[in-house]
């Protein structure tokens, strides 16, 4: 079984999203997307199977979105995916995919929806907010 997530180190809910899939037991296949950006038909093929609109994927805060222009509502798909292409900073992260799905997963206890496995203990974000309990429930 291969989990990948789509990983910024630097964004604290992509490291919260990597530490809970390693909670579950998986070591998974870890692409740093700053430096390493998907193909744009891999990106595309991510987002179809997120079924998510393309300007889901879109991450606003912290990029050039609004020096780009990238809020015009005109904007085809094919434009946004180009822009994500030539700034990979704009792709919203994490993406994890998993036997199970793919998803975006903001916040990032929305990998507990599609990881195969369950938790293995407790676990608590980089904030100390609480997810999972020591019996490896997710909390409420």
């Amino acid at each position: 079984m291969t989990v990948t997530i789509y990983h910024n180190p630097a964004c604290g809910t992509s490291r919260n999203t990597l530490a809970l899939i390693r909670n579950s037991g998986e070591e998974p296949e870890v692409i740093e997307y700053l430096k390493t950006p998907p193909a744009r038909e891999v990106l595309a093929d991510l987002i179809r199977r997120m079924g998510v609109p393309v300007r889901d994927v879109l991450r606003q805060k912290g990029t050039p979105y609004e020096d780009l222009g990238l809020s015009d509502p005109s904007l085809t798909d094919d434009q946004l995916l180009d822009a994500m292409m030539a700034c990979p900073i704009l792709i919203n992260r994490p993406i994890v995919v998993t036997p199970l799905g793919v998803k975006l997963c903001r916040p990032s206890e929305a990998v507990l929806d599609i990881l195969p496995n369950p938790q293995r203990g407790a676990f608590a974000k980089e904030d100390g907010e609480r997810v999972v309990d020591e019996q490896g429930r997710r909390v409420t």
